[in-house]
């Protein structure tokens, strides 16, 4: 079976990386853009989109900077794949931006990077960035 393979996309998003990291960090910010509905119990993540369900660990956080989030099975074992977005502030002009590294079958990558467009664009919309 073929693997996923690793691509980054990046956004420039009209905010602050204070609030932004609010938005990509705590469930109640992630459930206004990313997911239907988002539940957080200590490290673990569940993710709700319509009638399905995924559940990722907070693998790694730098305040204010960036989070990964990594792909668990049902006994909560880490999964091979992860998702992470990082904030990223250009020095001279303060400009913002927002990372996103995902994975997607080769296939699907088109498919996933439009998914994440309009994602960030719901995200953009709700934090009044565009």
């Amino acid at each position: 079976m073929e693997g996923k393979v690793r691509y980054e996309l990046e956004f420039p998003i009209m905010s602050s990386p204070q609030l932004l990291y609010q938005y990509i960090s705590t469930p109640s910010g992630l459930s206004e853009w990313f997911a239907d509905n988002v539940n957080s119990r200590g490290e673990f993540f569940t993710f709700i989109w319509d009638d399905s369900e995924e559940k990722a660990r907070l693998a790694s956080k730098k305040t204010g900077e960036k989070v990964k989030f990594r792909w668990v099975d049902e006994e909560n074992k880490d999964g091979e794949y992860y998702f992470e977005l990082r904030i990223l502030e250009d020095e001279i002009t303060k400009d913002v931006s927002l990372m996103v590294v995902d994975f997607a079958m080769e296939t699907e990558i088109s498919e996933a990077k439009q998914l994440w467009e309009n994602q960030v664009s719901d995200l953009k919309h709700v934090i009044g960035s565009v």
